[in-house]
């Protein structure tokens, strides 16, 4: 099973009330907030950002050390977008026969495969089935 989950680093920043957030296995994240919730939430924007930048520079998604301590994840939507683009890469297949898998358009294909595309979660949870993939949300307690 696969998890976009990294661990997340917490630092006093220069500014006094400043909270630097950064994350090892992907040095392209860094983030601050005012509050803990607010360095939080930039985390997991910041993160997903710098994951959704890798396929377009056409490099592997960092794997996340397993460490202990607080991790950040990305939304359900971007973990399905990044799902779909390292199914897709993997595959070999082409966007055509994709396209006609899916029983849809090459132009939609090329959006879905689309890192900076917005992808409704149904069509991206109906691309990874038919890359031979299935979806499972998971929900855990927050730290």
């Amino acid at each position: 099973m696969k998890f976009y989950e990294y661990s997340v680093k917490f630092e006093p920043g220069q500014k006094k009330g400043v909270i630097v957030v950064s994350f090892d296995d992907v040095p392209e994240a860094i983030t601050e907030g005012k509050t803990i919730f607010e360095a939080e939430q930039n985390a997991s924007d910041a993160l997903s950002m710098a994951l959704l930048s890798y396929p377009l520079r056409g490099l592997p998604v960092p794997k996340a050390k397993v460490r202990n301590g607080k991790k950040i994840s990305v939304p359900a939507d971007v973990a399905a977008k990044l799902a779909v683009l390292e199914a897709f890469a993997s595959s070999k297949m082409s966007k055509s026969e994709l396209a006609k898998r899916l029983q849809k358009d090459e132009k939609e294909i090329r959006r879905i495969l689309d890192p900076l595309h917005a992808t409704k979660l149904s069509t991206l949870v109906e691309t990874l089935a038919t890359l031979g993939k299935r979806m499972i949300i998971g929900i855990k307690e927050a730290a």
